[in-house]
């Protein structure tokens, strides 16, 4: 059977107004990878899954939401749309604007976005501006502009981005009978945790699936969850989630309360850790924020602060490691040369070892 999108396979539990206009690039139905090596160097004894989020068209979560939203706007006649964003936002926003024939605008912090995700943006067609401050910064004056003119903000704020994010938390009930003990996932505008435990929720309303503790991550440098206070100037390796006012914090602080579960922070050094083995143990390439729920569960687990034995855990990486290679790239070794001869490369190869 051919998949259609979220908007055709889930619509009639999300709740978008009636002229809404479907706009898909076939987002969604991503995969839920048994991650059995890894669950082994945590010490082993429970069943880990990631939800490769990265496999979305745009390479990011951020389309499921984005189908919602820009159906929306398409359905009421809108002609631009705006956002604030790290990166993924921005080439999301672009993508689907461009396939509703809509003019996109993306406001990003100057310096702070990686370079595969901008590029995303500008080839999607977007009016890229940068702007000399943070994306809490940016935030703020997109959400005034679109107060001021006809122009839609997409921003997670916009509710029907949360409504078109809960549908992966569908995806993975389908997929395992049921919900999971534990969702771990990075938390930086907090419209994800949102979704997704709204999502749960709805879900166990109706066919019982069960609800998960949620871990939320936060890195470190930009915490403002963990903290308690808003974090004037956020830094992070972990860009998509380098956020120091979360748009969404209360209710993402909700969702850790009533889930049983809660909101942790980790260092940089265990973001690029968690994401280098997670690509050398399991084949699975995450720019650098979708490794934070898996390197807070890590954590946790060394810790004793939670207990995985016998149950099963789902870790939502939300982005592909295209999206900022720049993070390994500048720090790999330079590939070694050797002229086009089997001698010479058996002795760059296997050394003392090769055959004589």
């Amino acid at each position: 059977m051919q998949y259609h999108g979220l908007l055709e396979k889930y619509g009639a539990l999300l709740n978008l107004p009636s002229h809404t206009r479907p706009i898909t690039l076939l987002e969604g139905n991503t995969p839920l990878i048994p991650a059995a090596h890894l669950a082994h160097e945590m010490g082993g004894g429970f069943e880990l899954f990631i939800k490769y989020e990265g496999l979305n068209p745009t390479g990011s979560f951020k389309d499921r939401g984005m189908t919602a939203a820009i159906s929306e706007a398409a359905g009421r006649g809108v002609t631009t749309v705006i956002c604030a964003s790290t990166g993924n936002t921005a080439a999301s926003a672009a993508a689907y604007a461009s396939r509703a024939g809509m003019k996109s605008i993306v406001l990003i912090p100057q310096g702070k976005v990686a370079a595969g995700k901008l590029a995303g943006a500008v080839a999607y067609g977007a009016q890229v501006v940068q702007i000399d401050g943070s994306f809490d910064d940016a935030l703020t004056m997109v959400v005034e502009i679109s107060k001021q003119h006809p122009i839609a903000l997409v921003n997670s704020i916009n509710p029907y981005r949360i409504e078109g994010q809960k549908t992966s938390a569908f995806e993975i009930c389908d997929a395992l009978g049921h919900a999971p003990e534990w969702l771990c996932l990075p938390v930086g505008n907090a419209g994800n945790i949102t979704a997704y435990w709204a999502g749960f929720r709805q879900y166990n309303d109706l066919k019982w699936t069960g609800l998960p503790r949620i871990l939320g991550v936060q890195a470190a440098g930009a915490a403002p969850l963990v903290l308690g206070h808003p974090v004037e100037r956020p830094e992070t390796v972990a860009t998509a989630i380098r956020i120091g006012k979360p748009a969404r914090g209360e209710q993402a602080l909700e969702a850790a309360e009533e889930s049983d579960g809660r909101i942790i922070a980790v260092s940089d050094d265990e973001i690029l850790h968690m994401q280098k083995i997670l690509a050398q143990r399991e084949g699975i390439w995450v720019e650098p924020a979708s490794a934070a729920g898996l390197a807070g569960l890590a954590r946790e687990i060394a810790a004793g602060s939670l207990n995985p034995r016998g149950k099963r855990i789902v870790a939502i990486c939300t982005g592909h490691g295209l999206k900022d290679p720049e993070i390994v790239t500048r720090s790999m070794e330079r590939p070694v040369v050797v002229p086009p001869r089997l001698d010479a490369l058996e002795e760059a190869l296997l050394g003392e070892q090769r055959p004589r």
